[in-house]
């Protein structure tokens, strides 16, 4: 048995162990990465190690610590009611204005996880508020990333333009920003409707000092019947319907800006300039921004450390180690040529795009597409398939799967969610992904490649 084949065997079984036995995943993929390190691919602790995600770690890190201070001192419900005044009440609009959001922060040249960091906490703390899915509201700053993520100025769409004219294939950036855009837009109007994002509507306007149903009166709040104690559902449940309940006394006023408050704000502000404005690093960004505040206002901040998502930091760099390691001993390139010397193009296309996604729903989208542009051009050069729609669909496929837990966005995305069963959470997002993973490249392919484009 070959060791590319071993090393993904191991991965199934831990997989299976972590479905199975409530064990962490990334402990069981730490381990993985020893066994199959030392044993396998004849790599000593050094070389290991170099696979771990230290700066998704810092990010991971950095960013809920950052958070968890906004939300102690109520910057994030000051946030909230600021959006909801924003829409004019009507709650349904807010996961598509996260969108918007994303999206435009990506187009203008925001990396992909940079722009998921700084809105999936605002996002996911307003989701937590008023009853929204977390699924559906991780989904949609998800996407509303990648909807922008390919323009040509944004980062993704420069390094891939960059591979296609390296590899002298035909391109067309335009087309490949609509594509990515569209393909989003076209799986967050889905994600909308079935998790709940209809039944936003049935709710009518609220209003933001309490979450009250408009015209319900002074003295009450609304809450939503999702028959999910934790607020996990994606909608499934009973109708999301309001219902009134007495307001809590000595609730904090969310709409009066403290001195905290303005001094975390400024720090949110300061995040999004140093990372798009001076390109620094947005985990760093985050812990220096944090640790100041925790010496201006110990009080509010005394438990955020607590509060940053260590078991999700466990799990994420666990499985990113160990798909290093796979990296390293080229069980990923292994199976990327042993598609692309398939002799049939349309075949070895489609297979090429599952194998984007899937790598790229445990790895860096970008690197997946790196690696498989360069592998399609012998089966391109022969004209029978479009270059134009096979990076596209590439593009799509490598990306729209972000949404895995195991991804640097919805690493994010499942850190930044507050007052949830995290497990319960995890598995949404993994099952999510996993139906992306398993529908998306299929359609792109039928979309884009098929027909020839370029």
């Amino acid at each position: 048995m070959s060791p590319e084949l071993i090393s993904i065997l191991v991965l199934v079984v831990v997989f299976v162990i972590a479905t199975t036995r409530s064990v962490n995943m990334g402990a069981l993929a730490f381990a993985a990465a020893f066994v199959v390190g030392e044993l396998v691919a004849d790599l000593d602790a050094d070389g290991i190690f170099a696979g771990f995600p230290g700066d998704l770690f810092v990010v991971l890190v950095g960013v809920t610590y950052l958070f968890a201070i906004a939300r102690a001192n109520g910057t994030t419900d000051w946030l909230v009611h600021a959006s909801i005044r924003l829409v004019r009440g009507r709650v349904a609009l807010i996961p598509w204005v996260m969108f918007a959001i994303t999206a435009a922060l990506t187009a203008i040249g925001a990396v992909s996880p940079a722009a998921v960091a700084i809105v999936a906490p605002i996002a996911l703390s307003f989701a937590a508020r008023y009853r929204i899915s977390p699924l559906l509201m991780g989904a949609m700053v998800v996407h509303g990333a990648q909807g922008g993520g390919f323009s040509p100025i944004s980062i993704y769409g420069t390094i891939v333009n960059g591979i296609v004219e390296r590899e002298k294939l035909p391109g067309n950036e335009i087309t490949l920003f609509l594509a990515s855009l569209i393909a989003n837009l076209v799986i967050a109007g889905v994600v909308f409707v079935l998790f709940g994002g209809l039944k936003l509507w049935a709710r009518g306007a609220v209003t933001p000092e309490d979450g009250s149903s408009s015209g319900s009166g002074s003295g009450v709040r609304a809450t939503a019947d999702t028959g999910d104690s934790d607020g996990g559902g994606g909608g499934t449940g009973p109708a999301a319907t309001a219902t009134l309940v007495e307001a809590r006394p000595g609730t904090p006023d969310t709409t009066r800006l403290t001195p905290a408050r303005t001094a975390t704000l400024t720090a949110l502000v300061a995040l999004v300039v140093a990372v798009l404005a001076f390109d620094l690093d947005a985990g760093l960004t985050a812990i220096t921004l944090a640790v100041l505040l925790s010496t201006a206002w110990p009080q509010d901040s005394r438990k955020a450390v607590g509060q940053i998502a260590w078991s999700t930091v466990l799990l994420i760099c666990g499985v990113l180690t160990y798909v290093a390691v796979l990296d390293e001993m080229g069980t990923i390139t292994w199976a990327g040529k042993g598609v692309s010397d398939i002799g049939i193009p349309l075949l070895a296309a489609v297979l090429l795009c599952y194998i984007g996604a899937l790598v790229s729903a445990f790895a860096s989208s970008v690197g997946i597409m790196g690696a498989l542009i360069p592998l399609a051009v012998p089966f391109l050069a022969q004209g029978e398939i479009g270059a134009v729609g096979m990076v596209a669909a590439l593009a799509v496929s490598a990306t729209v799967v972000d949404v895995s837990p195991f991804s640097t966005n919805g690493a994010l995305v499942l850190a930044a969610a507050p007052d949830v069963d995290r497990e319960r959470f995890f598995r949404q997002l993994m099952v999510y992904g996993g139906i992306v993973v398993a529908v998306v490249p299929a359609v792109a392919w039928l979309v884009m490649v098929v027909p020839g484009w370029g």
